[in-house]
């Protein structure tokens, strides 16, 4: 699929995960750039996260009185929820997927995408609705991987920093740290950064200077968590609007700030995601 306004376009694989192979302003990145030979959504240069963002402890989570377990699908780790691994379909500025249960999540779904391509902006909403016989729980958001150089500035409001153990799941949650902290725009520089985040604002700001532009993220609630990932030496990095904080199924009771959300049958929650090139002086 693709999508054109001026001089942008959009490229999206809806069969390999509901992935977005690339977005292009005047023919340079604003998502990493597109690999040819990817064979799953998460080498795109974006991919959805339906119905949980990142890493569930043990691969095991306990809903309604049953304990499930979910398969490995990076390394060890139960990750990123089904829908990447799934699918989906495509039509004019959407992409949506009708999940039935399977082994990836034991609840059924559905979740769409809607695109609205700017010359200077891409818009994302987001959509879950609970297409299961019972209530259950809920969360999603986005996995973009942006452009990066040597000069590349990040700017991240946030107030707290989940504190990670080994396989990196929260053991509890803190002050950011110094050396992970960008609230105020500063270097990406060679800071290896794989966080989750508390008390986001809903924005972000990227910065060019080799190209003289800035790109200013906003996102709506719920997407009040985000994580961040800079990989060393790596010509990408990712900031990424999700819903519920890393580990979250296993916190809805013991936790205000889990960010998991009940859907009755029906139920729905949207999202919206917008990304705005700006020039700088």
């Amino acid at each position: 699929m693709r999508m054109t306004s001026g001089d942008a376009e959009l490229v999206l694989m809806p069969e390999m995960g509901g992935a977005v192979v690339s977005w292009t302003i005047v023919g340079l990145p604003m998502f990493r750039a597109a690999d040819p030979t990817a064979t799953t959504s998460r080498a795109h240069a974006c991919y959805p996260l339906f119905p949980f963002s990142n890493r569930i402890a043990n691969r095991r989570f306990t809903w309604d009185g049953i304990t499930y377990e979910l398969p490995p699908l990076i390394q060890q780790w139960a990750i990123h929820g089904a829908a990447w691994q799934r699918p989906w379909n495509g039509a004019g500025n959407a992409m949506t997927l009708d999940y039935k249960p399977s082994d990836l999540w034991p609840f059924a779904f559905y979740a769409e995408q809607i695109f609205d391509l700017t010359p200077t902006s891409l818009g994302i909403t987001l959509k879950i609705e609970n297409r299961d016989t019972k209530p259950v729980p809920a969360a999603f958001g986005l996995h973009p991987f942006f452009w990066r150089s040597a000069s590349t500035r990040v700017q991240l409001a946030v107030q707290s920093m989940w504190l990670p153990d080994a396989e990196k799941i929260p053991t509890g949650k803190g002050p950011v740290p110094p050396e992970y902290d960008f609230n105020a725009e500063r270097a990406l520089d060679d800071v290896e950064i794989d966080h989750c985040f508390s008390g986001w604002d809903g924005t972000a700001r990227i910065v060019w200077p080799d190209r003289g532009t800035a790109l200013r993220m906003t996102c709506s609630e719920p997407l009040r968590h985000v994580v961040f990932y800079t990989p060393l030496g790596r010509p990408f990095f990712a900031v990424e609007p999700v819903s519920n904080r890393n580990d979250g199924l296993n916190h809805m009771l013991d936790s205000q700030d889990h960010g998991m959300t009940i859907l009755a049958p029906a139920q729905s929650i949207t999202a919206r995601v917008d990304m705005v090139l700006e020039a700088i002086s």
